[in-house]
């Protein structure tokens, strides 16, 4: 195995184990998951369209990972400044936003999905 496969497939290693360290500690990101899985089994029960599947499971992936992006700013910033600043408060605001505008969307998405199945 070269060099190059060989750094990719530690990269996919360390990839994953932040995705299991972040499912793991931080709740927020089990609630998302738990909306996932519901959703997802809503999907086969309303039998969606392959473009809302994918439509779907862009979203999902969105909302996690801009969740995973807003915690990793989260532990960096208290890293960086673990007593309580206002520029970092502003800073950790601004993150969460960006889930909070995702999670809106997100509600969107599903409505735009499920609403004209369920009545």
């Amino acid at each position: 195995m070269g060099p190059f496969l060989k750094n990719r497939l530690k990269s996919i290693h360390y990839a994953a184990r932040g995705a299991l360290i972040l499912l793991r500690t931080e709740a927020s990101i089990k609630v998302q998951l738990a909306i996932a899985i519901a959703v997802t089994v809503a999907g086969f029960y309303f039998n969606i369209s392959a473009l809302e599947w994918a439509i779907q499971i862009i979203t999902i992936a969105l909302v996690m990972s801009i969740e995973g992006v807003n915690t990793a700013i989260e532990k960096m910033a208290d890293f960086i400044h673990p007593d309580h600043h206002h520029k970092i408060g502003t800073i950790k605001d601004i993150s969460a936003g960006a889930v909070f505008i995702a999670a809106v969307m997100a509600v969107i998405v599903g409505g735009i999905i499920y609403i004209p199945k369920i009545f």
